[in-house]
């Protein structure tokens, strides 16, 4: 198109992506999954428009209708993504598309620039440096009263769709107890510390309770009775109503958990652990995360190791079950470092927080150059004339710099709050901010030096 040129960076990131076709064939790979006939039917957005869309979705962090219509008015934008004249598809369209990759292709689609950057000798994976950050996931400060209440509502509307769609055929009733539990959740979220121990405090939560499992009790009924009539039913209707009471079903499981969470700790005074809490009824997979913020003393979402080599690339990134210590970290980076690269780094940097004997030791008999400071405990003469030596304060001066990628990846490339639902599509939407994090750092070494030899 004639006076039309692209970003210098997305023209080189579409340039890499041109040379690269078999990262294309993945993602193809993933949208056809479980398709009997693949090549049959209407032709939807082709692999490479996802592909494309989706890293131009991570490097501008644009929500998806923004991405849409970005997309649909610009003329640099519908080349990038190689839409070109075509009509650019709906918000939900490219979230049904984006849905359909795995974690385990988007880690591949990460080994794969990698690897692209080593062939073209543009990038040092001798020094690393690693630390952790916390993802939120999209959910609402976790109160036993709030969860209750999401659980009334939710099986509320599900069960109303439910009775919609099979009108008179279900012989059932369900009281609607929705504003009864509104009123309850609010009145103990306005309570003060002193009036949680009052008896009218116990009152309202056993009032909400009440409500709670009566509306679990008649969902329960709801579906029950919708199966016994799926084979009266056309199979479009059928196959609606199986998966509405699958999600009745699924609610309810979380909510007899919401309920007896708050049962053992209101009236039972029990103090539960974390590994038993059920942090939200849409986002189960949520972990608490304590680490010693002072301005945010806990976080609800996920725990995601980074480790990056000097350039700015992210070689390694694991989203973690729980919260983990971070001296449990350095070994698994070593093993996986020399069984990717051949050989163990020259150097890792961290901060203290991943100190430990075993990973200095560990460092040692490999040969890396360990600059984490010791953490706690007295230090021995050896190690203090160690921590000033010129090499291990070069090497800290070089770990500040995963602190500045962090904030790129939370801010600019939109890894601060995953919007997506369910703990596989997390992996995926962190993936994608670290691809395409690699894909501007690789741009970026490819206008700064030219490489040796093109892969």
């Amino acid at each position: 198109m004639q006076g039309v040129a692209l970003d210098p960076i997305l023209q080189r990131v579409s340039a890499f992506l041109d040379r690269h076709a078999d990262l294309v064939d993945r993602v193809y790979a993933d949208l056809v999954r479980g398709l009997k006939r693949p090549r049959t039917g209407r032709d939807g957005i082709s692999a490479a428009q996802v592909l494309r869309s989706f890293v131009l979705a991570r490097i501008k962090d644009w929500d998806l209708r923004e991405l849409r219509e970005r997309i649909a008015d610009g003329y640099t934008l519908r080349v990038f993504t190689q839409f070109f004249a075509a009509t650019v598809p709906n918000y939900r369209t490219l979230n049904r598309n984006f849905n359909r990759l795995r974690p385990e292709t988007v880690r591949w689609l990460n080994e794969a620039v990698i690897d692209a950057v080593l062939k073209m000798h543009v990038g040092d994976v001798r020094q690393l440096r690693e630390d952790t950050t916390v993802v939120a996931t999209d959910v609402h400060f976790p109160t036993d009263s709030g969860l209750l209440w999401d659980v009334v509502r939710v099986e509320t509307r599900l069960v109303s769709v439910l009775r919609q769609e099979l009108g008179a055929r279900l012989r059932c009733d369900f009281p609607d107890r929705t504003r009864r539990a509104r009123r309850r959740a609010q009145e103990i979220s306005r309570m003060t510390g002193k009036a949680h121990r009052t008896r009218q405090h116990a009152r309202k939560y056993r009032d909400l309770l009440r409500a709670a499992e009566e509306v679990l009790q008649q969902a329960a009924a709801h579906t029950h009775a919708a199966r016994g009539l799926l084979k009266e039913l056309d199979p479009m209707r059928a196959a609606l109503i199986s998966g509405l009471t699958s999600q009745i079903d699924e609610y309810a499981r979380l909510g007899r958990r919401v309920v007896d969470q708050t049962r053992r700790r209101v009236f039972g005074g029990e103090q539960l652990l974390v590994a038993e809490k059920l942090f939200s009824i849409f986002e189960p997979h949520t972990d608490l995360i304590v680490r010693g913020k002072a301005r945010t003393p806990v976080e609800f979402g996920h725990k995601v190791h980074l480790v990056e080599c000097r350039g700015g690339l992210i070689t390694d990134y694991a989203v973690l079950e729980g919260n983990p210590p971070d001296q449990e970290h350095v070994l698994p980076t070593l093993r996986y470092h020399e069984r990717r690269f051949g050989a163990p780094p020259a150097m890792l940097a961290t901060d203290r927080g991943f100190h430990s004997a075993v990973n200095v030791a560990a460092c040692k008999e490999a040969g890396v150059i360990d600059c984490i400071p010791q953490c706690g405990g007295q230090k021995t003469p050896e190690r203090q004339a160690y921590e000033r030596t010129r090499a291990f304060k070069k090497g800290q001066r070089f770990r500040a710099g995963i602190e500045g990628r962090i904030s790129v990846l939370l801010r600019g490339r939109g890894m601060k709050r995953c919007l997506s639902h369910g703990r596989e599509r997390f992996e995926v939407f962190v993936g994608m901010a670290v691809l395409a994090n690699n894909l501007l750092v690789l741009a970026a070494l490819l206008a700064k030096n030219k490489p040796r030899r093109v892969a």
